[in-house]
């Protein structure tokens, strides 16, 4: 086998790859000019997602007092709430006393 037949052979993959290319193109663009059928998905949603979403809309809109009231009669949610808004509040007044402290301005 001499390196003139191996050319040979790439070269006529090479002119094959690219023929195929052309007729892909070609195919490609006579389907691209038809107009393609519009399709419609629907979507239902169940009730337990709507319910879901209107009890998340409802407690995001919740008072503080009405969280208060639901934690001290056992609601779990509303007890991780309060737990979660006192920590919030502590590393709030941990931040300013550090930065006071920080710039010198201690009270």
């Amino acid at each position: 086998m001499s390196i003139s037949g191996i050319s040979a052979g790439t070269t006529t993959a090479a002119t094959t790859q690219v023929k195929t290319a052309q007729v892909d193109s070609q195919s490609n663009a006579t389907t691209a000019s038809q107009p393609q059928p519009v399709t419609k998905d629907t979507v239902k949603i169940s009730s337990a997602a709507t319910q879901a979403a209107q009890a998340a809309a409802q407690e995001a809109t919740e008072t503080p007092q009405q969280t208060a009231k639901e934690a001290r009669a056992g609601d779990n949610q509303a007890k991780r709430l309060l737990a979660k808004e006192a920590a919030a509040e502590e590393a709030k007044e941990t931040a300013t006393v550090k930065t006071q402290e920080a710039l010198g301005t201690e009270k």
